[in-house]
């Protein structure tokens, strides 16, 4: 090969080299920008996810990475979607966790959403149905004989000493205030932030039996895979401190909170405000932990146990696999 070709070939690789570089950091994460990344929710845009707001208007999840974009929708599938590898994170309930390990799905909690199990049962206090106790014989009225309301529901009737067969169950979606003031039901099971707080609102006086008075159990959390907690921990870390950030934020700034949150809530302007504050309060108070976003270890024993009972489980689950703390900020 004479010089003048190799010259020509040192001149190419020397032109080559910068393009090349220049590839490469262009596909590097920390200059691609924010990931796209889908966050579901449960129910329905609402007060009650003011913290998941707050994260995103005031900019948390972007400096963290994330560009998140909210769905609301089953919870089972999104957690289904999770495990598949197919979605990252959603707020999800934690028996939903469990069943969702017994069917191989590798799905991992990683922060509580609450930090007590926010499901009750609430009666016209005429009724007087104060205890598990006094539910024997009455009409109860559940969203549906699945998820978190029907979980706490039995967990319940068994503090009472009760089954299924002490109750007559009626499926009656999320319409508990309807079913209650009209005499469809004696009793039903709700979300402790919302009905009884509206129905105090209407004027009637009603009772409440919680949940966690009597056994704790784990609810609602961020949830994540296996492969995101043991290959990208970082990634994990920075989007639950990005969501706690909110949490922190509506906690010691709930009017901001609830400015915030009417551009996400259609109707939210337009709402009764003080009714919408005392549901935000009730919230708060609901999601208090010390640190935020820590889950008991009981409290996922408990559920498991309860599950079990109920046969929703056939065999215990790792539960070592199936939460952690270790990533909280």
């Amino acid at each position: 090969m004479n010089a003048k070709p190799r010259i020509l070939l040192l001149a190419l690789v020397l032109i080559l080299i910068p393009i090349l570089a220049a590839c490469q950091s262009v596909s590097t994460p920390e200059e691609a920008g924010p990931v796209p990344t889908r966050l579901t929710l449960g129910f329905i845009p609402n007060i009650q996810f003011a913290p998941i707001y707050v994260a995103i208007e005031k900019g948390y999840f972007l400096d963290a990475g994330f560009d998140v974009q909210l769905e609301y929708g089953n919870e089972a599938d999104a957690v289904a979607l999770i495990g598949a590898g197919e979605q990252t994170f959603a707020i999800a309930s934690g028996e939903q966790i469990l069943l969702a390990r017994a069917q191989g799905l590798p799905v991992t909690y990683v922060a509580a959403w609450y930090g007590e199990y926010p499901v009750g049962v609430v009666s016209l206090s005429e009724h007087k149905i104060r205890v598990p106790e006094n539910l024997n014989g009455v009409t109860v009225g559940l969203p549906g004989l699945y998820g978190a309301s029907y979980i706490g529901f039995i967990a319940l009737l068994d503090a009472g000493g009760l089954t299924e067969d002490d109750v007559t169950m009626l499926s009656i979606g999320f319409n508990q205030v309807e079913a209650i003031v009209t005499g469809q039901v004696d009793s039903a099971v709700i979300y402790l932030a919302n009905e009884p707080v509206i129905l105090r609102s209407k004027g009637y006086e009603v009772d409440v039996m919680r949940v966690a008075d009597y056994m704790q159990l784990v609810s609602n959390g961020l949830v994540t895979n296996e492969d995101m907690v043991e290959n990208h921990p970082e990634r994990v870390k920075a989007f639950i401190a990005a969501m706690l950030q909110g949490l922190d934020d509506v906690v010691k700034n709930p009017v901001e909170a609830y400015e915030i949150s009417k551009i996400y809530v259609e109707n939210l302007a337009d709402a009764d405000t003080d009714l919408q504050h005392q549901v935000l309060a009730e919230s708060i108070a609901l999601w208090q932990t010390d640190p935020l976003g820590y889950t008991e270890a009981s409290g996922w024993i408990n559920m498991q146990q309860v599950l079990l009972r109920m046969g929703l489980l056939n065999e215990t689950q790792d539960l070592d696999k199936a939460f952690t703390n270790a990533l909280l900020p």
